[in-house]
């Protein structure tokens, strides 16, 4: 029964703690700088091994984390509304409606169910406390990485799928969730001296 309150039980996200009488032009120019945050985190490329890593996962998962499951998620449709009206805000020079059912096409549902998820799990406290924070973040990168990789299993047959879209990508995810759980204890850590002071 305790578990169960727990679950039901809504907390602040950060957003709503930094502005916590934030309305529906909060909350549209919020998902309007998600946006743009995803775009620009997909053109970035830091070199890594054995392939350079972009920050949009950690950043979608982030968002979530930030914004609550309700937010994130109208952010993250909202960016992928850009790319399929032709908008140059994927990793790669394509967009529009032939390059959203490509390889990568799991991948964006991906992205939509990690900041639902992710979101959802902050809502539950899961971003104040370091451990929780990198459960939810492996969590939203699993949900990334589960319908992108299926995808391409579809396309390519598993074996190269998982070759292709998983393995190279492992040791990234990791040091990106490590760093999304530091990003995200820090950010409370201010919000809370601020309050304090």
């Amino acid at each position: 029964m305790a578990f169960a309150n727990t679950l039901s039980q809504r907390a602040a996200s950060l957003l709503e703690t930094v502005a916590p009488r934030g309305g529906l032009l909060t909350a549209a120019t919020a998902a309007v700088l998600g946006s743009l945050l995803l775009a620009a985190s997909a053109k970035v490329q830091v070199p890594f091994w054995p392939v350079p890593m972009t920050m949009q996962s950690m950043v979608v998962i982030l968002l979530g984390m930030a914004y609550g499951s309700r937010l994130a998620t109208a952010t993250v449709l909202l960016y992928l509304l850009e790319g399929l009206a032709g908008l140059p805000v994927f990793a790669g020079a394509g967009a529009g409606p032939a390059y959203m059912a490509g390889p990568t096409a799991g991948y964006l549902l991906g992205f939509v169910l990690a900041a639902g998820v992710t979101g959802w799990l902050a809502e539950r406290g899961w971003d104040r406390s370091p451990l929780k924070a990198v459960g939810a973040l492996a969590i939203g990168h699993a949900l990334l990485f589960v319908p992108g990789v299926a995808w391409m299993a579809v396309l390519f047959g598993g074996e190269k799928a998982v070759a292709l879209g998983l393995t190279p990508f492992l040791a990234a995810t990791v040091l990106k969730t490590a760093l999304g759980a530091a990003i995200m204890q820090a950010a409370w850590k201010v919000v809370a001296r601020r309050s304090q002071g």
